[in-house]
């Protein structure tokens, strides 16, 4: 029997993980009744984390109060391993672009306190540790919002009574400079050009007062990691000397990948946009370098692909759901719509 292992990313805005997973899998059926599919829904940091966890380890959900970007009380939740030591949280849980409407967005106001709350939280349940996904961020504080929380519940930073921290990223931007937190992130949380040079300024002036307290060396802003999340990438390693690892290479690990596709003879991944970017540590990249190691090809099935000159050198198959289909974005945007579009392309490629 063929084994297939469909190891999809969101598709922002259309579909989650799971969705698409469950929506490809539909389609092989069709197709190939005989198949043994194996769904791995995944994430690489940003939201999903959450799920992901939940759905490959025994963890029970944690449901608090705390903080959102504009510092109203929302509920909030994490995930807790079953022997009570490892957290498992989103940033985006508290402080994500998602919850702020649209024309409220401002990176000027927004905070990371929230993400305090949870690590608040998390050290008052007994938390030694903590995975953190730190994507889909409404913030360009460098973390001082959560600082401040921290500070407010009584933490000296660094601080020995809290958990210790594993951020998971797929990014590998400075804190500032022209690749920064505020240069090529802030534009997309509602900033304008005038905006981003005051966060700049921001980011730079919270650095050398970091620096300043001995907390960390200038190099540390300018490593990788340190712009993600608007900075709060910076802001985990400096104030509570947090790790950081690949997203996807923690997800991945989680899931048990490598024993998850063993055997399978087709692995097929996807997101909501395939560029150049992918092959920078995003899903589907992490996913083809685990297949590689056993030999399966992989298929690249996403919502949009640039550069497929790139693409094609790496993937076994790269295609677009929406090849062909001359309706607007915001039409193919629609999740009805993208389901239908993901399952005719499956359908198509294994019908051949």
């Amino acid at each position: 029997m063929e084994k297939i292992v469909l190891a999809f990313d969101s598709f922002k805005g259309c579909m989650t993980a799971q969705v698409a997973c469950d929506t490809a899998a539909e389609a092989i059926r069709e197709v190939l009744p005989q198949a043994d599919i194996v769904e791995c829904p995944l994430s690489d940091g940003g939201e999903g984390l959450v799920d992901c966890v939940e759905k490959r380890l025994n963890v029970k959900r944690i449901h608090l109060k705390a903080h959102d970007p504009l510092m109203n009380i929302i509920d909030a939740s994490y995930v807790v391993s079953d022997d009570g030591k490892t957290a498992y949280m989103e940033m985006a849980a508290t402080s994500g672009l998602t919850l702020v409407p649209y024309e409220k967005r401002n990176p000027m106001i927004t905070t990371t306190y929230g993400v305090g709350d949870m690590i608040t939280d998390a050290a008052k349940h007994g938390c030694k540790d903590i995975v953190m996904g730190i994507g889909g961020s409404a913030t360009c504080d460098g973390g001082r919002g959560m600082i401040q929380c921290l500070r407010d519940n009584g933490y000296s930073l660094p601080s020995s009574q809290l958990p210790h921290i594993i951020v998971a990223s797929d990014v590998t931007n400075p804190l500032y400079g022209e690749l920064g937190a505020a240069y090529i992130f802030a534009p997309q949380k509602g900033a304008t050009t005038e905006q981003v040079k005051i966060l700049e300024e921001r980011l730079k002036e919270f650095a050398k007062e970091t620096e300043a307290m001995s907390l960390a060396e200038p190099s540390l802003a300018l490593s990788p990691d340190a712009g993600a999340a608007g900075g709060l990438g910076y802001g985990l390693m400096a104030y509570l000397k947090a790790e950081v690892k690949s997203g996807i290479e923690t997800i991945l690990n989680i899931s048990a990948f490598d024993k998850t596709i063993k055997g399978a003879s087709l692995i097929i991944t996807g997101e909501g946009k395939s560029d150049e970017q992918t092959i920078m540590g995003k899903v589907p990249y992490g996913v083809l370098e685990h297949g590689k190691r056993l030999d399966i090809p992989v298929w690249l099935i996403s919502g949009g692909i640039e550069n497929r000159d790139i693409l094609v050198r790496h993937f076994a198959l790269v295609k677009s759901i929406n090849e062909g289909d001359e309706r607007p974005l915001a039409t193919l945007m629609q999740p009805d719509v993208a389901k239908e579009n993901l399952r005719e392309t499956v359908k198509q490629l294994l019908g051949k």
